[in-house]
């Protein structure tokens, strides 16, 4: 029975994903860890440390159904480690050929490298789910450059921009993940192999050359020295899990902003009875993106237990490494989950246009009193202009006209701009600078 609801089958479909759980789940590691016992069998075997015919045996025996789980329970029970019963499994599963299992390797080096295989797994999810929303917030960008709504500054209209722009903004950090992603590859798949204390001594003088090719066996880099207490590639790969999260939590706060029935100008995609209330038949609730803050915020949680796991003893750390079990999976879990309830509202989000340009026009003009400013700076100097406008907004506000009206009334503005000056000054689609060249910059950068 699940404690945690991110593997229950009933509230995991919230928090998870089967796809990410199966490459974390315990049935999977042990596969893993035997891939590594059969990958190692092969390359001694084929480097004359143990006997060939042997390694062949072994690397046939090493499936997850020659192992029982009552026996690995017991033996992890008793000695701490899951390794222990893992190889004794596989050495009764190999017959003859079981004393040539496990040659050299020591306990970490089995679950690190397996570890490892899995964490290329889980970056594969991760990887695929960020270029679909990549591509998705290009899309809307795109399709939605001319669709001006308020911008919003300390939860206050500000200025106008559109909605294209505000998805060229949700969109660029995942430019940045991709390319963190690329580079994070590179230092966290690589193997562990190096003996009870880092020297390889078991193996005399070939220890390296079994390490580099058990690697290349595995599709794995090699790393220049032992890596059993230097913890930081995998703390780097669930530190990035949190970048990940904080770019997906923007996205579910601004979209839960934006669907308020106060606001109505973005829902998520609309499915008949999803984010109902049991109560109120009325309710739409933004239930994707409520789930994507409470993921985010746990796998916030969970990074600094694993930076903090780097702190190891000596060459074998008594503790901390134990910890990154609690985290790895939930991680990748929790962060794959967030990705997809954020691709759905990417691809499928409801935007009211006309809601937005309603809102817009709840100020009466304020909203672009910058650029009436900023218009009638060059004829009567900045400082009086800003005067003039401010004199004119308060006006507005006191009198509850428009921005518009309040400024024919000033003779410092009439005598110089007629109605219609004024009416192109505060048309908020007049004011938006370099929107189009910004969401330009994001969607070129996309294509690349």
């Amino acid at each position: 029975m699940p404690v945690n609801p991110a593997d229950s089958p009933i509230l995991g479909t919230l928090y998870g994903t089967d796809a990410m759980r199966a490459v974390f789940d315990e049935q999977t590691y042990f596969q893993r860890m035997l891939d590594v016992e059969a990958a190692l069998a092969r390359v001694q075997g084929r480097m004359g440390i143990i006997p060939a015919d042997a390694a062949e045996t072994i690397i046939a025996a090493a499936k997850i159904e020659n192992l029982r789980t009552e026996d690995l329970a017991a033996s992890a029970r008793n000695v701490g480690y899951p390794v222990v019963g893992l190889v004794g499994g596989l050495s009764k599963a190999s017959g003859a050929a079981g004393g040539w299992t496990h040659w050299g390797a020591t306990t970490q080096d089995i679950m690190d490298s397996a570890t490892v295989l899995q964490v290329r797994d889980g970056l594969d999810l991760i990887e695929a789910e960020l270029r679909a929303i990549l591509v998705a917030l290009a899309g809307q960008a795109d399709k939605h450059r001319d669709t001006v709504m308020a911008g919003r500054t300390h939860l206050q209209q500000a200025l106008p921009v559109t909605f294209g722009l505000k998805c060229a903004i949700w969109a660029m950090p995942f430019l940045s993940h991709l390319e963190r992603l690329k580079q994070i590859r590179a230092r966290v798949l690589v193997v562990e192999f190096s003996g009870a204390a880092g020297t390889l001594a078991s193996l005399g003088d070939q220890g390296i050359a079994i390490m580099e090719a058990l690697a290349a066996e595995l599709g794995l880099g090699a790393p220049l020295a032992p890596w059993h207490v230097c913890r930081d590639a995998l703390a780097e790969a669930v530190s990035f899990l949190g970048l990940v999260c904080g770019t997906l939590a923007k996205i579910a706060t601004d979209i839960i902003l934006l669907a308020q029935t106060e606001v109505g100008e973005v829902a998520e995609p609309y499915v008949a009875g999803r984010g109902a209330s049991s109560t109120m038949p009325q309710k739409r609730n933004p239930i994707a993106s409520e789930y994507i803050l409470a993921a985010s915020r746990m796998v916030h949680g969970l990074v600094p237990v694993m930076q903090g796991a780097m702190a190891q003893d000596h060459e074998r750390a008594t503790g901390p490494w134990q910890a990154e079990a609690l985290v790895l999976p939930q991680a990748f879990v929790l962060t794959h989950g967030a990705l997809l309830h954020t691709r759905a509202i990417a691809e499928g989000m409801v935007v009211d246009a006309e809601r937005m340009r309603a809102n817009l026009d709840i100020t009466h003009g304020l909203i672009v009193s910058e650029a009436v400013m900023m218009g009638l700076a060059p004829v009567l100097g900045r400082g009086e202009a800003h005067h003039v406008v401010k004199h004119a907004c308060d006006v507005a506000l006191t009198e509850k006209v428009s921005l518009a009206d309040a400024l024919q009334r000033d003779p410092a503005v009439s005598s110089r701009l007629d109605r219609a000056a004024i009416e192109r000054l505060i048309d908020p689609a007049n004011y938006l600078g370099s929107t189009q060249g910004f969401i330009d910059r994001v969607v070129a950068a996309v294509k690349v």
